[in-house]
């Protein structure tokens, strides 16, 4: 799933304007209902379409079995049917960029192999021709966010990885079989300063 795609304008935006500005004189700050549009969720899926693709997903059935739950959502899912629609260029456009991704990383240089063999094969070609340089920033504004996700990912696993270095290096200390030079074998993420504060620790607990 590449996209989320909310068609719902803003519900203060809609009720102030409607029909190319015209003012809809309802009261925001009132207790009486506001008129607002109907929701409609879609996101657009841009891998190989399954077997038996779904044509919606339910945040309530498909993520919590049916429960009821506070805020449910359920969203159309969109496949690639037509590559001359929008939305089927659109799917074409980031099959080619996971293509250039794999080749080039995510660099700049993905991304401008991915607009030039768009434009070439004529896949979104006006819109890109347009608005190159806004593609081009939002493409290096979704790599920052990626990266940012990733960092904190392996942050995550770095941690947990160290805090269970900490605990069977702690074993290790309290059973008394082993040097600490032995023990930096077994745990060497682990510094002898840090072995060394760990057995101070638990001499001091005894």
């Amino acid at each position: 799933m590449q996209m989320l795609w909310v068609r719902w304008q803003n519900g203060a935006d809609y009720a102030k304007t409607k029909n190319k500005g015209q003012r809809t004189k309802q009261n925001l700050y009132g207790s009486k209902k506001v008129n607002m549009p109907k929701p409609e969720l879609y996101v657009i899926f841009t891998g190989e379409k399954p077997e038996d693709p779904p044509d919606t997903i339910s945040l309530s059935k498909d993520f919590f079995g049916g429960e009821k739950i506070a805020i449910d959502a359920e969203v159309k899912v969109l496949y690639q049917e037509d590559e001359s629609n929008i939305i089927g260029e659109y799917i074409i456009f980031c099959k080619v960029y996971n293509e250039q991704r794999k080749k080039y990383g995510q660099t700049r240089e993905a991304v401008m192999e991915t607009i030039r063999i768009c434009k070439d094969r004529n896949v979104l070609k006006e819109y890109l021709e347009n608005r190159e340089q806004e593609v081009v920033d939002i493409m290096m504004t979704l790599f920052d966010d990626e990266q940012i996700l990733e960092a904190y990912a392996k942050d995550i696993d770095d941690n947990a990885a160290h805090r269970e270095a900490r605990e069977t290096a702690e074993r290790m200390i309290k059973m008394g079989k082993l040097s600490l030079d032995e023990i930096t074998l077994y745990v060497p993420s682990l510094s002898m300063d840090e072995l060394k504060e760990l057995e101070a620790k638990i001499v001091q607990m005894a």
